[in-house]
């Protein structure tokens, strides 16, 4: 699992006792962050690994660990976009317009990304999942 220093602060304190999330303590989580230190890591959630940059990112990503799943941290999934870190987008369309929020890709100028969609699913509440393949 990987996530930024924000999301980590966030999750840290209520993800590691809640059952509903229990998985997470047994999977290793990476926080990508330039200020977070070992001491701001909780002690009961598992191993946890920071890392201080993209570079460090695209070397997780060669290793044999499997996929590697980005939870919330909307400027880290923005910045791995741009670095062309990312393999495959799981998006939540929400019945639901907000005037206003985070954006989910950056304002960069960049060429157009091709996704193929991979699997969909509408529900009954209205909620759609997507899931697209970056096509490289």
């Amino acid at each position: 699992m990987l996530m930024g220093r924000t999301s980590y602060e966030a999750f840290s304190p209520v993800w590691p006792d809640m059952e509903d999330f229990a998985g997470s303590k047994a999977m290793p989580k990476y926080v990508v962050s330039t200020t977070l230190t070992e001491d701001d890591l909780v002690t009961h959630w598992g191993e946890t690994t920071i890392l201080r940059s993209l570079d460090e990112v695209a070397a997780l990503k060669e290793t044999a660990g499997g996929p590697i799943i980005v939870h919330g941290s909307a400027a880290l999934n923005q910045s791995l976009s741009d670095a062309g870190l990312i393999d495959r987008y799981h998006l939540l369309v929400f019945p639901l317009l907000l005037g206003a929020g985070k954006r989910l890709f950056s304002a960069t100028d960049k060429d157009t990304q091709k996704l193929k969609l991979v699997e969909h699913e509408a529900y009954a509440n209205g909620l759609q999942k997507n899931v697209f393949d970056v096509v490289r």
